[in-house]
Formats: C-alpha cells, structure tokens, sequence
C-alpha cells in the first residue's frame, strides 16, 4: 500500500555555531557529534536537549528506514526548536534560508522520496512573506511549517493575515506544529510539556483560527494540524457549547458553530491509539486525516501507520485515502 508520511523532521548534519556568529541567544542549537551517527542537540548555553542518531539528517539512512516500512514518500520539516522566532528577524531569516535550502537539496537529490516543508522567519511578517515566495518560485517546496503561536500572537492575529493571504495565492500547504507550549515552566516534570502542552498547543492555534475568523477569512488555505489536532477533537464539544452558552466571549468575529470547521482543515493520524483515531475518522472523515509519523523521535509512530493498515472494519478505500491520498491533496502534488 501506498504510504506518504507527512509529519518527518530532519535537520543539517552541520550547523554553524549561531551564538559565536551573531554575539547572543543562549537557545540556539549546535550538534556535538560524540561518535559516528549519534549526536547530541545542544544549547548554546551547554545545556543538553535531545540525543539524536543518523536517522535525523542522513536521507539515505532514512530512505533504508522507509524502506523497511513500505513509505514511498515522506514530507520533511525542521525541528521546531529551529525556528528562532525569539532571535532578530534578519538572523531568523537568514537562519530560515539556511535550513530551507537544505530541504530544497535533499528533495533535488531524492525527488521521488522527500519534499521539503520550509520554515519561516514568522515574527517579521514581511520578511516570511519574502521567504514564502522564495520557498515556491526557487526552492520549489511544496509548502512551511509553523508554530502554534508566534511569540505573543496567536494564529488569528490581523499581522499574520498577509502571510494567509500569500499562501493561499500561492497554493502553499501550512503545517502547524507546537512548540514553546504553554504553562511548561509550571510543569517541568514528568515530560508534561509534551504530553499536556503539545495537545493544548494544537487546540489553541485550532480554536483561534476558528474564533478569529481565519478558515473564512482564507477559504483556500491548507492547513494541517499535528499529532491528530491535539485535544481539540476530544474536546469539540466543550468548545462548541461554550460558543452557544457564551457567544458575548467567543463569537465576537461572527462565525459558525465551530463543528462545522472539521472540514476546512487537515489533521495527521498520530493520536497512538486505534479508538481515538477511530473517533478522529468518524469526526473529520478520511479526507481530512493524512499519515504522520513525527519520525525519527520516540513520541512518533516509528511503523508509519501499521495500526491503520491492520485496522480490520476500514476498507482498503479509506485506508488508501488515509495513507496517500489525503497527503497528496495537502500538498498539492
């Protein structure tokens, strides 16, 4: 069967040492490459964030590995503790052009097993635009990747509206993966941003594009949310009986119920179980929901989709809409 794996991150081999070059910025990362194939992901503070392998920015290690689990093609982005939207916006962007032009190589070398998911310098709205454009006309990448909020902002602040406004000119896809999630400095036990923030983080961005007016604002827009939307899904219903019970706070830009937006976005298949994916299917339909793994980390689905294809009561029409077709649309390829 078919398999496109939407949701992938890898990063350079190599990364200049950003902190030495621009003078400041503590939370900029470097590799501290401690033997063949394994490194460290470093701040440049020194403290340690993550151990990583080849599998992160080798493209033949990783083609051996899709090999292995029957994806024919995979979307890769950057990972989102690389978008810097904290540091000067000429650095983010150089930084950006940087990264994406690693992406565009990787997809050159490999065209019929990477595309590239560019990442922009979000806090200056006029130099992501900038970069979007260069991301379509010269890079050919099919789309960006972008954090939950930005900042301060959340998704439907009016200052991200010309960024929309060109993707959907475009015909760039948007993926939106959390980061920064909030409330982490309050639970820092327990890997708790990660498995409490990350879900919160998606529904946030979700509910403020819905309340912000930005799915009809952009209509064309193609926006995916990670790891299955978060908690958004399981918690629709508080969300939607709070914008009846208290239009006054929540529908202040007019908009409709928010049930009625499951089909104006896309959301990956990583929820890591059968029953909340079976609730994801009946509520957003198989053309809404596309395979995403978060390779190469443990947190992701490392068998690309297994559980779907062995999911006895769906057809192989669903399951082939789930596993390509959907990621095919999103991408527009």
């Amino acid at each position: 069967m078919y398999k496109i794996d939407v949701h992938a991150h890898i990063l350079p081999e190599h990364i200049p040492n950003l902190k030495e070059k621009y003078g400041y910025g503590d939370d900029f990362i470097y590799l501290d490459h401690y033997q063949p194939g394994r490194a460290n992901m470093m701040k440049a503070d020194g403290t340690f964030f993550r151990a990583i392998d080849s599998l992160c920015w080798d493209p033949e290690a990783i083609i051996s590995h899709m090999d292995d689990h029957g994806v024919q093609l995979m979307a890769l982005s950057t990972i989102p503790v690389l978008f810097y939207y904290w540091a000067k916006p000429e650095h983010t962007h150089e930084w950006c052009k940087y990264i994406n032009n690693h992406l565009a190589q990787v997809q050159s070398n490999h065209p019929k097993r990477f595309v590239g998911i560019g990442t922009l310098p979000m806090q200056d709205i006029t130099r992501a635009v900038e970069e979007l454009n260069r991301c379509k006309h010269e890079l050919n990448l099919p789309g960006v990747e972008i954090a939950t909020h930005i900042l301060d902002k959340n998704l439907d602040d009016e200052s991200f509206f010309p960024f929309y406004e060109a993707a959907e000119r475009l015909g760039m896809c948007i993926f939106v993966h959390p980061w920064d999630m909030m409330g982490q400095d309050k639970m820092k036990k327990y890997w708790l941003p990660w498995l409490v923030g990350m879900p919160a983080e998606s529904s946030r961005a979700i509910c403020s594009m819905i309340f912000g007016g930005v799915f009809d604002k952009f209509p064309k827009l193609r926006i995916m949310f990670a790891h299955g939307g978060g908690c958004f899904p399981h918690t629709i219903g508080r969300i939607s009986h709070g914008y009846h019970a208290r239009p006054d706070l929540c529908n202040i830009n007019q908009v409709d119920d928010p049930r009625t937006y499951v089909k104006k976005f896309y959301i990956d298949s990583l929820v890591h179980d059968e029953e909340a994916f079976l609730y994801n299917l009946k509520l957003f339909g198989a053309e809404r929901i596309a395979l995403g793994s978060d390779f190469p980390f443990p947190l992701g689905d490392l068998e690309h989709g297994k559980f779907i294809e062995l999911i006895k009561n769906l057809d192989e029409q669903t399951k082939q809409q789930i596993l390509n077709k959907t990621a095919r649309e999103w991408l527009g390829i």
